[in-house]
């Protein structure tokens, strides 16, 4: 299974101003490949900090390290200049990025979305990636995505704003997703059950999860109530549509009968 960690950047998630909502996307998108996210942190905007923190991951030899934020063309972007000090390699421009960067300012100029597509300064920063990285295309903003090898790991950095992010994830970084993760498929249902005690429950779908071991069962109780329908997550991921839809119907009908018995119904979810 690949072993992901999780770097996401940036000051405006630790002041509460901004909600980081790329580390739960990443996560989901993670496990319905197959792989398991085995830490995620938040750090300023501080090169020292997010240096210090890519060393500690790096002792763990986790197979994908993933970064968000910091990318951009300001002063206080500098994840990729942490990246470099982490990784012992220099900061250079490379032609590959700022050809990347050029086309989408000439793409954003036409659209008349900026003035002029010249490359100042600041838009030069962005094409200035650790030497040896590989920089990859973004479909929806201006910088480039990198990948860059470190001993056992893949470091994988990605720009903040969620639809590039989501953008880049769901185009160039595919082969190299393919490569980790291979065709993966993932399966979640959501079942109801009439149960309004978690730790009535708790047990059962415990029993319920040792006899199914490779699909993941949780409960996710928000309160008590009589009338209340605990919601049970039943995922799976698996190298083939048919494995994972096997493991999940004999799951959910050793759920049903185990649930039965202690005279507690349940019904599949539209989530």
């Amino acid at each position: 299974m690949t072993t992901v960690e999780i770097l996401a950047v940036g000051n405006e998630i630790l002041l509460g101003d901004v909600l980081d909502t790329n580390t739960n996307w990443i996560c989901k998108k993670v496990t319905g490949l197959g792989g398991n996210v085995q830490r995620a942190v938040l750090l300023q905007d501080d090169q020292d900090g997010i240096a210090s923190e890519l060393k500690n991951s790096f002792s763990r030899r986790p197979d994908l390290i993933i970064t968000t934020g910091g990318m951009g063309p300001t002063e206080d972007d500098i994840t990729l200049t942490a990246v470099a000090i982490a990784t012992g390699h220099l900061l250079k421009l490379d032609d590959r990025a700022l050809d990347i960067v050029k086309k989408r300012y000439e793409y954003f100029n036409r659209e008349g979305f900026v003035e002029s597509p010249e490359i100042t300064p600041s838009r030069r920063k962005m094409a200035l990636i650790p030497e040896g990285s590989t920089p990859l295309d973004n479909p929806v903003g201006t910088a480039p995505a990198i990948t860059l090898k470190h001993d056992k790991s893949l470091i994988v950095c990605l720009p903040g704003v969620p639809p590039e992010l989501q953008g880049i994830f769901a185009g160039s970084l595919q082969p190299t997703l393919t490569e980790f993760f291979g065709n993966a498929f993932f399966l979640e249902k959501v079942i109801l059950a009439d149960c309004g005690d978690e730790s009535v429950l708790a047990p059962l779908l415990k029993s319920v999860s040792t006899h199914n071991s490779r699909v993941y069962v949780k409960s996710r109780a928000k309160k008590f109530g009589k009338d209340i329908k605990f919601r049970v997550t039943v995922s799976m991921a698996g190298s083939s549509q048919e494995e994972v839809l096997e493991h999940i119907e004999r799951t959910i009908e050793d759920l049903r009968l185990t649930l039965k018995s202690h005279n507690i119904g349940i019904q599949e979810s539209d989530k």
